[in-house]
This record gives structure tokens, sequence and C-alpha cells, in this order.
């Protein structure tokens, strides 16, 4: 009953949580984790096992038995003795068996605290990974996102820069036209004619050259912007396949955990949030002393070396023991007389009272020739040799203090763990408000840099830095997210509360 109740409580821990969960979700994937892990199933055979303890510590010694064998019958008065048979039981002194029992039953208690630790050790693992999981995958989304972006942008310069060559070159030519049409003065020589035709030609030769560095100079700046974008493009590109190699190597790991094959395809989902909690840090303290696996198993060894004293101070006293012993035994031949006249002579001697007590006694011992033995036995131990049961309940009682002075160590420990995790809790928490900010500002300074560019006042490498920031501040809130909600789930482990 035991056996079946703890199954239950193994495969339905998590069931509670999860009745509306989907066919790939963490609350699934814990359950199947504490289903196959080869860990949590030896910590549970070894409880299994310290069960077994109980009724071992409870029973008896068994009986013993002696039996002997005369290679030639003794003989004895009322027979031929054949063999001999005793049994004996032995029972320790009032109490020991109990507190034996006693004793087991918090060693196994103990094995299902040890349990319990591997468990949540496990369920930690996992909520580790998935959030470094789902920490990746935002990282990915990001990444393909900000080549949106980055492709956008390029579009946007490639307009730019046909945009600008083309009216580089009309502007160009219509500043040639219009010198070549302006009205020169001309000179009192006679030659006024071939004059202002000769002042014509140098101002339309002088501009003409003018315009065609107007037209290559734009060209190779707008060309230059392009080629900067397509180069961010690359980056981001290598960026996105190193983080699904990242991804594949995170997804093996914890498929181990699942014990499932390496290559079993995990649903990732596209979004994650920040868990609700509020931490009350008298509450959680209360908590784990109540309910942490680790000081479980201190109390439960401690209160197992209790029983273990008081189990060998019993041990101290006498012990006793009931039997039987029986006796097999054969017939001895009877000694017939040979003198007739003696029988006679006592038939006459008229002494009839003083013969009949040997008479009487003979026949006595005739009826009891070869009749089997049955005798009742009482056996007691003496513990004379007290150093041995002393130094025993030294032992335990030392023993006992240990495990209490390793309580407040571990209580100690586990609330330095609660303070560091508060802290490192609240920063989480700080940063994903911060990044979220900047993030917010990020994208509306992103989007007022490409207006600007598109207009001409601000340059290409302006809006690629704050592109640059804002790829940044939503790669650090996905990361805080994550922290925020593995720092969770370190707290809920030192109460036992991660299911």
């Amino acid at each position: 009953m035991k056996k079946i109740t703890l199954i239950l409580f193994l495969t339905t821990a998590i069931a509670r949580f999860s009745f509306a969960q989907q066919l790939d979700s963490l609350p699934r994937y814990l359950e199947i984790a504490a289903q196959n892990n080869p860990s949590v199933k030896a910590a549970f055979h070894t409880y299994e096992a310290a069960l077994q303890k109980i009724p071992q510590m409870g029973a008896y010694e068994d009986p013993k038995l002696d039996m002997g064998f005369f290679l030639e019958p003794m003989e004895l008065v009322d027979g031929r003795q054949i063999a001999q048979f005793q049994l004996m039981q032995m029972f320790p002194w009032f109490g020991t068996k109990k507190a034996a029992q006693t004793e087991a039953q918090h060693m196994a208690q103990m094995s299902f605290e040890s349990f319990r630790e591997t468990r949540d050790n496990l369920f930690l693992e996992v909520y580790i990974k998935w959030y470094n999981l789902c920490s990746l995958q935002q990282k990915l989304l990001n990444n393909q996102e900000n080549i949106k972006l980055l492709q956008q942008l390029e579009n946007l310069a490639v307009r730019k820069f046909s945009t600008g060559g083309n009216g580089g070159g009309q502007m160009g030519k219509s500043q040639g036209q219009m010198e070549m049409t302006a009205p020169v003065p001309a000179p009192a020589s006679s030659g006024g004619m071939s004059g202002m035709n000769m002042g014509a030609n140098p101002t339309a030769q002088s501009k003409s050259p003018s315009g065609d560095l107007g037209v290559m100079s734009g060209s190779s700046s707008g060309m230059s912007e392009v080629l900067r974008i397509q180069l961010e493009i690359v980056e981001l590109e290598s960026n996105i396949e190193s983080i699904l190699s990242e991804i594949t190597a995170a997804k093996a790991g914890f498929n181990a955990l699942l014990n499932r094959p390496a290559e079993t395809e995990i649903i990732i989902p596209n979004e994650f949030s920040q868990i609700p909690f509020l931490l009350d840090v008298t509450s959680v303290s209360q908590k784990i002393t109540e309910q942490n696996p680790m000081l479980g198993m201190i109390r439960e060894e401690t209160l197992a070396y209790e029983a273990k004293l008081e189990m060998e101070k019993k041990m101290g006293y006498p012990m006793f023991g009931i039997g039987l012993q029986y006796m097999l035994l054969g017939k001895t031949k009877t000694m017939e007389s040979n003198d007739t006249g003696m029988n006679t002579g006592t038939e006459h001697s008229g002494m009839d009272t003083g013969m009949n007590n040997p008479v009487t006694t003979g026949s006595s011992m005739k009826s009891m020739n070869g009749k089997d033995m049955l005798m009742p036995m009482v056996s007691i131990s003496i513990p004379i040799y007290r150093n041995k049961y002393k130094a025993a309940q030294r032992e335990s009682r030392l023993l006992r203090q240990a495990g209490e002075e390793r309580f407040a160590g571990t209580f100690n420990n586990l609330q330095t763990e609660l303070y560091q995790y508060k802290h490192q809790l609240d920063d989480a928490a700080r940063k994903i408000t911060l990044y979220k900010k900047q993030s917010d500002l990020a994208r509306t300074t992103y989007e007022l840099v490409v207006q600007e560019f598109a207009s001409g006042k601000s340059e290409l490498g302006d809006a690629i830095q704050v592109q640059r920031q804002l790829l940044d501040y939503r790669l650090k809130e996905s990361e805080a997210t994550a922290n925020y909600n593995i720092m969770v789930a370190n707290i809920q482990k030192l109460t036992t509360e991660l299911q």
C-alpha cells in the first residue's frame, strides 16, 4: 500500500498543476522527467529497499535446534539414550524490537527525503535548461527581426542612392546650361561676337566636369551605405547560425534529463514572460525548516540515532529463552533371576511386607524402561561485560549531537542561499524594468533616426548604432527574464514547491 501511495505521489505531484497543459509544455516535461530520469528512479528504489528493513528489525531471532546422536547408546537407569534434541527460542528485553523498528522507520524516511532532494534537483535542472532554451529562442527571434530591420534600412538606402544619384546629375546639367546661356559683357574690340563665343565656351567647359564629380560623389557615398548595411546583415546571419547550433546542444542536454534520445524534438515557445512571484522571507524561512528535504534527512537521521540509543540501552538487559529438550531412549534388557529357590524361599518366608518394596521398585523401573523424556527449559543471558554496551550508547549519543549541529549548520547555509537568491531576484527584476524602458526608447529613437536618414538629416552610422543598441537591450531583457525565473525556481526548491 505504501508503494502504491508513493508511486501516485511521484506521478501525480505535478498533475494538479498541469490539468490544462498542452502536449509539449514545461509541466509536461517535468512529469516526463519525474517518470523517466534514472537518478530519480534509483533514489526511489533505494527508498523501497529501506522500507524492507522495518519488518526485518521487528522480527525475532530464529529458534535454535540442537540435535545429538550417540554412536553407542548410553546406558541409563531407565533405558539406553540414543539421541537428544533441544529447541530454544530467545527473546530480547521488552521494547527492544520496537526501538529497532523505530530506527528502521526513521532510516527509511531519511531515504525518502533523499529521494525528494534528488527529484527537486532534477526539477531545478529542467527549469534552468528550459529557461535557457527560451532565452536562446528569444535571442534567435531578435536577430531575425533585426535582419528584417536592416533589410528595410537597406532598401531605404538603395532608394536614397538611386534618388540622390539622378538628382545630382540633373542639378549639374541645369547649372551648366545656366552658365552657358548667361549674358557676358562684350569687350570693346571689333571681335565682339567671337569674344562672346570665346567667353561662353570656357564657362561651359569648366562647369561640366563639376557636375560629373557631383554624380560620382553621390554614387560612391550611397553605395558605401548599402555595403555597410550588408556587412551588418552578414554578421547577424553568422550569429543566427551560432545560436541554432547552441540551441541544438541545449536540446540534447534537456532530453538527457528526460532520458530521451538527444534528437527528440522540443517545442520552445516564441514568448516567455516574468513569473508572478511575491517573496516573503519570513514565511519562506519557516517553510524551509518544515519542508526542506536536506533538513528532513538530517532530522530523520537524528531521530534514528535516538531510537538506536534506546535500543542499545535495552540490549544491555538480559535476554530470555524458552525451549524444550527431548531425549530418545531405547529399552534396557532386564536381568532375569536364575535362582528359583530364592523366589520360593521368599514366598514361604512370610515376610511379604518386607519384600513388597523391592518388587514394587523393580516393577516401576520396568515400566519406565525405554520411555522417551521431555523436559521444558528456560534460558537467560547475563550481560556482565558492560563496556561494549556503554560504548555503543555513547556512540549513538554523540552521533545524535552531531546530527543536531549539522541541522543548525545546514539551516544557516540555506538561509544564506535564500538571501543571495533574493538579491539576485531583485537585481533581475530591476534589470527587466530597465531593459524594457531602454528597448522602448531605442525603438522610438530608431524610427526617428531612420526618418532623419531618409531625409538626409542623419548619417547611416547613427541608424546602425541605434539598431545595435535595440538588439542589445532586447537580448539583455530576455536574459534577465530567464535569470529571474531561475531565481524563482531556486527559491521554490528550498521549500519543495518546485512543481
